[in-house]
């Protein structure tokens, strides 16, 4: 009786154990991401908490490289991670980055295909893509005395002290390649030099840098011109829509922004569960126009109103993106550029 006690109380034990261990393998209701400020509106985040019971922890950054640092120091610090594509392919190369799994993503399905096998994801193993836009320069006719067509018309001293400009390195240093006739990504170190020195006489005419809210300077006519993304530009043109939208002739810079999970993340299973309704059409829908950026996401497309679909701020036109260029990862070069950019600001 007593061997079949002991035998029984083992058993218990054994099945005790056995239950926590399942208890512990599944995850608590937690998801950690890592973006801009406001990029996930929190409508979206407060129903997907009520949906699923997770709750959601928003930490932000103010820049890619900045997010770079935080996710390369500390890689378990974050489940998800948004930002652009050429930031992503920086954590993918160095093997920081979690392989999606699509058991678990049905919705991945409504990704359209001219977003899918880029060259930060070229085999749609880890990114799925949120948004997508250019910059473009919006300036005021009525104050700006003579017609801007390109980046190079940005240097014009008639423009002193008058344009905000985004406040991203890889973008304002890749306009003023352009104006030379080279690529955003250009690691020549001849031109690069070329480059700092026409950067600088550029200098005089920014009045603020504002990677946040510029369109805040053109609507109050603070500024006069502004080389912002063409999401801010239309949010502007909502409340000045005397001004003007210029597609550079030196040709646009463009860009997705996506989503990753950290290969150390603590909540990998929470985080696609985000990515799936994320990916949902009339979720999809709704942040595109809250955003004013391009939807990766094809099924949304027939959701959305006329007035955004037939936008060519938001939408820019074929024929204008086809030669468009992808500021792309640089490898040892992005610290040149990052020097390059503090020497300027500090000008």
């Amino acid at each position: 009786m007593k061997q079949y006690r002991k035998v029984l109380s083992i058993i218990l034990l054994i099945s005790m154990v056995f239950t926590l261990g399942l208890v512990n393998a599944e995850e608590e209701k937690v998801l950690n991401i890592f973006s801009w400020e406001g990029y996930i509106d929190a409508q979206t985040l407060e129903e997907f908490t009520n949906d699923t019971g997770i709750k959601v922890n928003y930490s932000t950054f103010n820049a890619n490289e900045e997010m770079l640092l935080k996710v390369q120091g500390t890689p378990g610090e974050y489940d998800l991670i948004l930002a652009s594509d050429y930031a992503l392919n920086t954590l993918r190369k160095d093997d920081l980055l979690y392989k999606l799994n699509k058991d678990l993503l049905p919705n991945y399905k409504n990704i359209g295909e001219g977003y899918l096998n880029k060259y930060y994801d070229e085999n749609n193993e880890y990114t799925v893509p949120y948004t997508a836009g250019t910059p473009v320069i919006l300036y005021d006719p009525a104050v700006v005395d003579f017609e801007i067509t390109g980046y190079e018309d940005l240097w014009d001293e008639r423009l002193n002290d008058s344009i905000v400009m985004i406040d991203d390195a890889r973008n304002i240093i890749g306009i003023t390649l352009k104006t030379l006739g080279h690529s955003f990504n250009t690691t020549d170190e001849e031109i690069l030099k070329q480059a700092e020195e026409k950067l600088a006489k550029l200098r005089p005419n920014i009045r603020s840098f504002n990677y946040d809210s510029p369109h805040f300077d053109l609507i109050s006519g603070e500024c006069s011109v502004g080389y912002i993304f063409s999401s801010f530009a239309m949010i502007a043109l909502n409340e000045r829509p005397d001004l003007k939208v210029v597609y550079p002739k030196e040709g646009l810079g463009f860009g997705i922004d996506g989503l990753v999970i950290s290969k150390e993340a603590p909540h990998p299973e929470n985080a696609h569960k985000l990515l799936n309704y994320l990916l949902e059409p009339k979720i999809g829908a709704r942040i595109a126009e809250l955003q004013y950026y391009m939807s990766p996401n094809a099924a949304a497309l027939e959701l959305m109103s006329d007035e955004f679909k037939n936008s060519p701020i938001i939408n820019i036109p074929d024929e204008l993106l086809k030669d468009a260029e992808f500021i792309q990862d640089i490898g040892e070069y992005e610290s040149e550029y990052q020097s390059i950019w503090q020497r300027f600001k500090l000008l």
